[in-house]
């Protein structure tokens, strides 16, 4: 019993270091997708395969995340509530991975889209989206560090907002399309970016429902709020 403060000590300093190590992924991911858009947007090849390279770094982080989770279930044997937390930001790390992987497809395409004919203000749209995207991103981290359900909350209300954005930027594709099918190819790239920028939103609110979990003891009771997102069959 006389240990108990002390590998208490020792749990909070290992949570903090595996946290520290997801907020670093966040930043990674966020800036990757800011700086994938802005590619897009000014033609800049060498910026989007900064960010296509860039994906590694966020890759080691997460092997480093579940690695540290590890070692502290094997070495501090956590109670059932800290251990929610170790398998969270577990799950956390393995979503910010994924948002990753969806920055790099997001640059990969747009080195592409730069040899195509540019479909008038698909850029700026997919950078309206991605920095929404981001935001949502970074309030769920700031959620999870805060331990902040209201703010989990907001994220996942405002998800909504990224479906109705990505809705109406698929439409302004398919006008594109049906007005000349020249614009096929590039509307098919730009409408995949969209999809996984949408996606990195719904991995936002997924965070956002961990940190509820983590909060309250709870997953949320209703269904995250959606706007009827257009599957990618419809094109």
């Amino acid at each position: 019993m006389l240990n108990e403060p002390h590998i208490a000590r020792a749990f909070d300093r290992d949570l903090e270091a595996v946290q520290a190590m997801i907020m670093r992924m966040g930043g990674l991911v966020e800036a990757a997708l800011s700086d994938a858009a802005t590619a897009l947007e000014t033609q800049d090849n060498v910026l989007a395969e900064k960010v296509r390279l860039g994906d590694a770094a966020i890759d080691a982080l997460e092997d480093q995340v579940n690695s540290e989770c590890a070692r502290v279930i094997a070495l501090r044997s956590p109670t059932a509530t800290d251990l929610r937390t170790v398998l969270t930001v577990m799950k956390i790390a393995s979503g910010l991975e994924r948002c990753g992987d969806y920055a790099k497809n997001l640059a990969k395409r747009a080195i592409v889209l730069n040899t195509m004919t540019p479909i008038e203000g698909a850029a700026f749209s997919i950078k309206r989206m991605s920095r929404l995207v981001g935001l949502l991103l970074k309030d769920a981290l700031d959620a999870f560090i805060a331990r902040d359900a209201a703010l989990a909350e907001d994220v996942r209300q405002r998800d909504k907002e990224v479906d109705q954005l990505y809705n109406s930027i698929f439409r302004v594709f398919l006008t594109h399309m049906m007005e000349d099918p020249r614009n096929i190819s590039a509307c098919m790239h730009l409408h995949f970016i969209a999809k996984n920028i949408e996606r990195v939103g719904d991995h936002a609110t997924g965070i956002a429902e961990q940190v509820i979990y983590l909060a309250t003891g709870a997953l949320p009771d209703e269904a995250r709020p959606k706007s009827d997102v257009l599957s990618e069959g419809q094109i």
